[in-house]
Parts: structure tokens; sequence; C-alpha cells
């Protein structure tokens, strides 16, 4: 049977939902991330508009270099609660067209629509009819790429954004890959692509002809497997569910600290959110790690792996409170802390006999703050407050 692998990408996702739900920021340069404080605040830009990008303007640039290129754009918080909510239901409505979705982030997809499609009559008509949905009952636009495997899946969706829709058949597979540039390839990045420009390797068939011996003994592995790319081969499957491996929460600072009281609220704050989120998607923590990055860039990580596995904030603080105050860093300011929990279990899996009535009573605390944070939002309740440093 043939395979039709789609790839749904949202058009600046963050931004465009902004744009949607504020009619006086549509048209104008939208820019998502850390508060630019007229040029010197820190943090990086998360997403932008589109016309924000007609100045210059990308995700991961320093949010001070945003503003002094668009001083007049309009700069926003990352508002994740009300971004996650959104792409709830744009993944609620993928699965209506085929059970086989692979998330790949909370705005992208891919979609496996082999024994799905003809639904729809066709290939394509299965692909305008999820843009068509996306933009009427979301009030959103998606690029949608199709092909017969990830790799031109994918390359296709990037071709013409935003709104963009391209198809890419078996039989024109490599007709469709060979002109494009090697950059475009998965896995060449800038450094990458400047090594291939250097031995005259500008498009994605310039590697393609290439004796396959050779570029393995030229690149190794790696080489081999763009090299596979590039001859349209890439074997992989769409996966149904993308395991949930590590759930963490970080804050640079805005200036450097190197007050306790303060790094300590910040440290309740994550673990909350954490133990939330541990919660949300019925999971138990068996690792905790501190992450600290002091004035020089110099980072640590700290990890403690518990005697049981846990979802409760308290546990979760408590266990990195204890590893900050292991960590030697004197009284050396610190520019960012986080936390992350890791090798999960089920929340139903008790792991240990000495589950008891204090545990049952704890849990029963932790859903009840859980049901006022789903129906008034996630900061309706916590334990502490943190200021914005």
């Amino acid at each position: 049977m043939n395979k039709f692998v789609v790839h749904v990408d949202m058009d600046a996702f963050f931004a465009a939902v902004e744009q949607r739900d504020n009619v006086e920021f549509q048209g104008k340069p939208v820019v998502i991330g850390a508060d630019p404080k007229e040029g010197k605040g820190r943090g990086v830009v998360s997403t932008c508009s589109y016309e924000a990008r007609n100045f210059g303007i990308h995700s991961a640039m320093p949010i001070s270099f945003a503003y002094r290129k668009c001083p007049h754009a309009i700069f926003l918080p990352v508002d994740m609660v009300k971004y996650f909510n959104v792409s709830q239901k744009i993944f609620k409505l993928l699965y209506e067209f085929t059970p086989v979705v692979e998330p790949v982030s909370i705005d992208e997809a891919f979609l496996d629509i082999s024994g799905s499609y003809h639904i729809f009559e066709t290939v394509l008509k299965t692909c305008q009819n999820i843009k068509t949905r996306i933009k009427n009952e979301l009030g959103l636009t998606a690029s949608v790429g199709v092909g017969p495997t990830k790799t031109s899946a994918k390359i296709a969706s990037d071709l013409n954004k935003p709104d963009g829709l391209v198809e890419v058949t078996k039989d024109k597979l490599l007709e469709f890959l060979w002109p494009l540039n090697v950059r475009k390839l998965w896995g060449v990045g800038v450094k990458g692509e400047v090594g291939l420009n250097n031995i005259g390797i500008k498009t994605i068939g310039d590697l393609a002809r290439l004796n396959q011996e050779d570029v393995m003994k030229t690149f190794g592995k790696n080489g081999l497997d763009l090299w596979f790319l590039a001859n349209g081969i890439d074997e992989r499957i769409v996966e149904k569910i993308e395991k949930v491996k590590s759930i963490s929460h970080e804050h640079t600072f805005l200036k450097d600290v190197n007050n306790k009281e303060v790094i300590e609220n910040f440290l309740i704050n994550f673990s909350e959110k954490v133990s939330f989120k541990l919660r949300e998607n019925k999971l138990k923590a068996k690792l905790i790690t501190l992450k600290i990055r002091l004035d020089d860039f110099s980072t640590y990580t700290r990890s403690k792996p518990l005697n049981r596995c846990t979802n409760f904030i308290d546990i979760i603080y408590k266990t990195v409170k204890n590893l900050f105050y292991s960590c030697d860093v004197k009284d050396r300011k610190i520019r960012l802390i986080g936390v992350k929990v890791s090798n999960f279990l089920s929340q139903e899996i008790k792991d240990s006999l000495l589950y008891d009535l204090r545990d049952i009573k704890k849990e029963n605390i932790h859903l009840a703050v859980d049901k006022i944070k789903e129906k008034f939002g996630v900061d309706a309740i916590s334990r502490a407050s943190c200021r914005d440093f």
C-alpha cells in the first residue's frame, strides 16, 4: 500500500492566536517572548507574526535585537495556557482524519492518512479539508505538506508558508527534492550547509549524486543518513504517540540574583507547575533535577532519584531545595534556574507498600487544587508568588 504522510505546521502559531483574539493586533507586527524593556530586556523571541518577520525578526533572536529592529511592534508575553488549550483543539480535529497522529510540538504534527484518505475521496482533498476546518473552526491558518515520506512532507509544508499546501507524489519525489537547497534536508544546519557548500554541494541533488561509499568515508554515518534522505529513502513511520520523557520549567532572571528567598520562591513556583503537569499527564516522577546558570553562563545540573515516585509538590520542592543548597555556588549571582522531573511511572501504579492514608489525603488535596486551576487557570491558586526579577 502506498504511504501518504502529512505534515501540518501552524503558521506563526502564538502570534496568530493573539491576532485572532485581538482585532487591533491584526495586520501589525506582533512579537511573543520576553519583555524587551525598551531594548534592554533579556531573553529571546519565542515567535512572531509575518508582519514582524518583514523587519528581520525571527524566533530565538535576543528580544533586545527585536526591539531595535521594530520598536513599534506589539510585544506580548508567552501565554502557554492559552496556546496549549488551542493546541488541544487542533489535535482533536486532526484525530478526526486519522488515528495515526504524531505530535512534534504544540503546533506541529505528522499524520499518516494512508488508510483513511479515501473517506475524503483523495489525498489532496483530505489535506484541503484539514486546512479548511482549522480555518473555519479555529480561525487560524496551517501550512500542509503531503508526500510518501516524512522528509518530503515536512519540506513541502515549509515551501509556501503561510497558508500553503504542497503535494509530493511518489513518482515525482526526486524531481521535487533534488533542486532544493541542501539546507532543506532534515539535520542540515547552518554550519552543515557551509561545510557542504565548501565542497561544492549546494543542492539536495548534489548530495544524492555522490557515491555512497565516498559519502560514508567522508562524512561517516550521519552523512550517510543524509545521503539516504537526499535519495528519497526515509523509512521512518509516523508514531501514534510521542511519550513524554520529561517535564520542566525554568526562568531567566531579568537581572542576576543571589537572594536566597527569591530563589526559593521560584523553586516553589516551578515545583508546583511541574507537579500540576505530572498529574495532568497522569504521571509520577522518579528523578528530580535542578538546573542553575551563573552570571558567567556556566551551567550546573544536580539530580536526585527518589525512593518513591511522586507528583506531590512538597516532595518535589523539598528535593530541589536540598539540591540547591548542596550546590557550591557560594554568593555567586544566578542568571537562570529551572526544575525538571523525569523517569516516569503511571500515577495509577503504587510503587511502595508504604502508601497510606496520609498519601491519599495529600492526593485528594492536590486533586482539589487541580480542579480550581482547570476551572479558573493555572495561576488561580498557588503555594507562593514570585516577583518578576
